[in-house]
Parts: structure tokens; sequence; C-alpha cells
């Protein structure tokens, strides 16, 4: 029990996130303008520069599955869902992490189908 106690511990240590607002520097990548990027997306990029910086960094990426645009999120630390959102920020699943790192098994080709990545932002604010 008391082993338990201390990994959750060591966890929730890992997990935890300072904000240093006096270096807010984010990045929206160029290879996408946010013009192209739906509202709701870059409404949920500004909600993350809003919150403590996550370890690791969050992070959106742009794909296309199969024929869709589509939006992965980063989970914001260990052992949580990373999320799949359509251009319409419709969750359509979470295709890996939790504590299996399978995610919610709705998607489980996402991994090797997806194509077409592209950075759309990241957390570079400093820890």
């Amino acid at each position: 029990m008391k082993q338990m106690i201390f990994l959750l511990f060591i966890l929730a240590v890992g997990c935890s996130s300072t904000r240093n607002k006096a270096n807010d520097d984010t990045v929206v990548t160029s290879s996408e303008k946010t013009d192209s990027i739906p509202a709701c997306i870059l409404e949920k990029i500004e909600m993350f520069k809003s919150e403590a910086r996550q370890n690791p960094p969050r992070k959106v990426y742009s794909y296309v599955y199969k024929g869709q645009k589509v939006y992965y999120v980063t989970p914001p630390c260990c052992d949580f869902f990373s999320e799949l959102f359509d251009s319409n920020c419709v969750l359509i699943a979470n295709p890996d992490g939790g504590f299996t790192g399978r995610g919610d098994g709705k998607l489980p080709d996402f991994l090797s189908a997806r194509t077409e990545e592209k950075l759309v932002w990241e957390d570079t604010r400093k820890q």
C-alpha cells in the first residue's frame, strides 16, 4: 500500500507544471495559416495558453484521416488520453494515451493511417 501511495505521489509530482507569465511565447506554425485553422481549434489553443504549461508541453497537429482533416491534441501529462477532433471540434476519439497507451480503442488504425502531419501549435513557454 505504501508503495502505491509513493508511486501516485511520484506521478503527481512528475505531472505538475508551472506557469511563467514573463515568458508566454507560443508558436502557431507558418505551414498552416491561422485563418485555415477552425475557430474552435484556435479557441482550444488560447485556452491552453491560459493554463499552466504542461510537461510534456501541449501540441496540436493536423492530419488527414480517411479523407477528413482532423486535429490531434497531445495529452497534458502521463496516462491521460490524447484527443482527436474534426474541423467542428467534435471529439472523434482518444487515439492513444491512458493507462494502456492505446486510447479509448475507437480508432485503432489512426496512428498508422493518418497522413499529412502538420504541427499547428506547440507550447514553447519555459518551465
